[in-house]
């Protein structure tokens, strides 16, 4: 772990001192480059470097063990000093382990109605809610890519993006169903009812990253349809969209130009061809694993509770009482969770490799 650590250091010493080069520094892409590689390295040196502070305090503190006078002192040094090496070295182990290649990603996010009827439309138009709510909580931008709105105030499907850096190795642990537990309010019996919506977090993809040939498209357009687009007109400014060689449909109504809604839904084309190479790359190489829950997007991962104002995720038994919170965005305590489980996972895998 410290000879990687140490080539890392290597390396963020290179680049400081070509940043000091005026030949390199002159040319903005050069700079623009070194600028990013300098942002991505600094925080594994800046850990190894206390890592090495802490080591030498260590080795200070150990010395003054033959000092009768300062033994006692000592002692209480050398164990709070091996206290903060372990969790620096602990924090290093995690730094270190692979990355998702996606995870500085923005996102794009399906919102899909399940079982339960129109509860489930509501529940459903609430999740929506509740993510975008969390991106603004971040300072991230959420922008409405297609809108499907039921009768009641819920909807039967949302698709959004949400443009922001690690956004993806925030919400990637969302995908699956999400079911709610409370009585609706069209229930006289005051029975508690089990709705579901299911939930697609896409990394976006870039147009490099995906080759979409214009032969393999197959493209409509239709007019908004009532309550099931934002904007309802007389034109045709909706527009579907199928890839052949996949059979993967997307469609976008909620711009009022045909223009902006085909960009749309090549974007969240683009992010569901990508997801597909992935799955078939993975498969290829035998790599198809999840370190949280199957990875299935039918499988129920939490629980909303309202008549004890609970969530459970239940990959992790993580469960808070803040129910409200969480509705409204607070989402973070639940991610970090799931983040910290996943670390623990890879460490042990890696651990026992």
């Amino acid at each position: 772990m410290f000879d990687k650590l140490r080539e890392i250091e290597e390396r963020y010493e290179k680049v400081q001192k070509d940043l000091q080069n005026p030949a390199i520094t002159s040319d903005i892409a050069q700079l623009q480059k070194l600028g990013k590689l300098t942002a991505e390295l600094e925080p594994y040196v800046s850990a190894f470097r206390g890592w090495q502070r802490a080591k030498e305090e260590l080795a200070g503190a150990e010395e003054l063990l033959s000092d009768p006078d300062m033994r006692e002192a000592a002692q209480d040094e050398i164990g709070a000093v091996k206290e903060r090496l372990q969790a620096v070295e602990e924090e290093l182990r995690v730094m270190l382990l692979p990355k998702d290649p996606n995870d500085e990603k923005s996102v794009i996010i399906e919102v899909t109605q399940g079982a339960g009827g129109e509860e489930a439309a509501l529940f459903a138009g609430e999740l929506f809610r509740m993510y975008t709510r969390y991106a603004e909580r971040r300072g991230w931008k959420y922008e409405v890519i297609d809108l499907e709105e039921t009768g009641i105030g819920g909807i039967s499907s949302a698709t959004f993006s949400i443009d922001g850096h690690g956004a993806f190795s925030q919400l990637k642990h969302e995908s699956g169903v999400h079911r709610v537990q409370r009585v609706p309010k069209t229930e006289a019996s005051g029975r508690i009812h089990t709705s579901a919506a299911s939930v697609l977090v896409l990394p976006e993809a870039e147009d490099v990253e995906v080759n979409i040939r214009p032969e393999d498209l197959e493209i409509d357009t239709f007019r908004s349809s009532g309550a099931g687009g934002q904007h309802v007109n007389k034109t045709e400014s909706a527009v579907r969209i199928k890839h052949k060689p996949t059979g993967i449909i997307v469609s976008c109504q909620d711009e009022r130009s045909q223009i902006q809604n085909r960009e749309k839904a090549m974007r969240v084309l683009r992010a569901k061809i990508f997801e597909r190479q992935q799955e078939e790359q993975n498969r290829a190489q035998s790599k198809a694993r999840r370190s949280i829950g199957s990875g299935d997007r039918s499988e129920k991962i939490r629980t909303y509770n309202f008549p004890q104002s609970r969530v459970t995720d239940h990959r992790i038994n993580f469960t808070t009482h803040n129910l409200n919170g969480v509705l409204d965005g607070d989402l973070q305590e639940m991610i970090a969770s799931l983040i910290s489980f996943e670390q623990a996972k890879l460490l042990a895998e890696h651990a026992n490799a």
